[in-house]
């Protein structure tokens, strides 16, 4: 363990000292950093595929972020410019600009680009998709609907006082029924839906839709030079789904227009090794102290490449608030860590990110 390992890992309870809080005579659940075994699997891919692999990984608890961009740049700047990169994903979504973030940067250090789809690789992560030459699917793989949802300051508050995400076609569908049930009598929904949805929260759902569809087509512009056609798949991933959720698979996705096909069957097993690791280093990482306290040292977004890894780890203590009914934070030392091997051992430090 190096001296900056120790001082992370001596945090979380000095902060509840500071804070006034008994010391805890529990120790920590800290999940395991899997380097070593990680990045055997990446020398065997990189010598299958033979050309640059790149892992891009999000625990159920994380997602696509503006941070996630400085740590690819970060991997892409230790191995240089490339010719070909191929990018495992595996991700439930997050922030769209994001994604275009991302797509961008890859495509300053690669000439071409090639998704590995193993798993799911859903909403923003289908975008980050969207920017590959070709994507690659497994017998598991799927792709989503890139449809918005947001959650605004002045949106519903939900049974356990939280804000409530508003879609765009969630409201589109309620205008519709009120259409088809008024029968052609002038009244205006807004009225009574303005009640529980507030004006400046459809507006603001309203634009995150049309910048949805303005980042798909940008991001397809890197390698499809018809615009007609990035344009009709990015309608269809708006707006023609029935669910945000709804699984599109490797014979959906070629049917919209994506250049996909079947991933090899010994890279997808790899990549599902790999995947395993993944999960064992996200997995969840709870030490309860009591009904109303606990702390999270769970890691949530996985990067790497072959010079190394770098991850974000929640290290954090929750409290519930009864009055207020929710949780908040307390001694947040959350950070993004970077994991080197050094004569076969594990070294970590922080990464800053500001």
């Amino acid at each position: 363990m190096t001296s900056t390992q120790g001082a992370l890992d001596d945090a979380p309870e000095a902060a509840l000292e500071s804070a006034g809080k008994p010391k805890r005579a529990l120790e920590l659940v800290r999940p395991p950093i899997l380097l070593a075994d990680t990045q055997a699997i990446v020398k065997r891919i990189e010598a299958q595929i033979s050309e640059t692999f790149l892992v891009y990984w999000n625990s159920p608890g994380g997602s696509v972020c503006q941070n996630d961009v400085v740590g690819f740049y970060e991997l892409l700047r230790a191995i240089g410019k490339q010719d070909r990169v191929t990018l495992f994903i595996k991700s439930d979504g997050g922030d769209g600009t994001a994604s275009l973030r991302i797509v961008h940067l890859l495509r300053q250090f690669a000439s071409r680009v090639t998704v590995a789809v193993p798993l799911a690789c859903l909403s923003a992560a289908t975008m980050i998709a969207l920017g590959a030459d070709e994507i690659l699917m497994g017998p598991l793989a799927h792709l989503s609907a890139v449809d918005t949802a947001l959650t605004h300051d002045l949106s519903p508050i939900d049974k356990d006082n939280l804000r409530v995400r508003v879609s765009p076609d969630e409201l589109n569908r309620i205008l519709a029924l009120w259409r088809q049930e008024s029968r052609g009598e002038t009244m205006n929904p807004y009225e009574d839906i303005f009640k529980y949805v507030h004006p400046l929260v459809i507006g603001a759902a309203d634009r995150a839709s049309s910048l949805s569809m303005r980042l798909c087509t940008e991001i397809l512009s890197y390698h499809l030079e018809d615009g007609e056609k990035a344009r009709a798949i990015s309608h269809t991933l708006n707006a023609e789904y029935p669910s945000h959720v709804y699984p599109i698979t490797l014979r959906e996705a070629r049917r919209i227009g994506l250049n996909a096909r079947e991933l090899d069957p010994g890279l997808n097993d790899l990549l599902i090794e790999l995947n395993e690791m993944y999960s064992e280093m996200g997995q969840k990482a709870i030490t309860d102290f009591d009904e109303q306290n606990y702390h999270d040292n769970g890691i949530l977004n996985i990067l790497e490449c072959r010079a190394s890894q770098i991850f974000y780890q929640n290290d954090t203590d929750w409290h519930y608030m009864r009055n207020e009914r929710r949780w908040i934070r307390l001694n947040d030392n959350s950070s993004w860590r970077k994991a080197e091997l050094a004569g076969g051992e594990v070294v970590q430090s922080v990464f800053h990110i500001r």
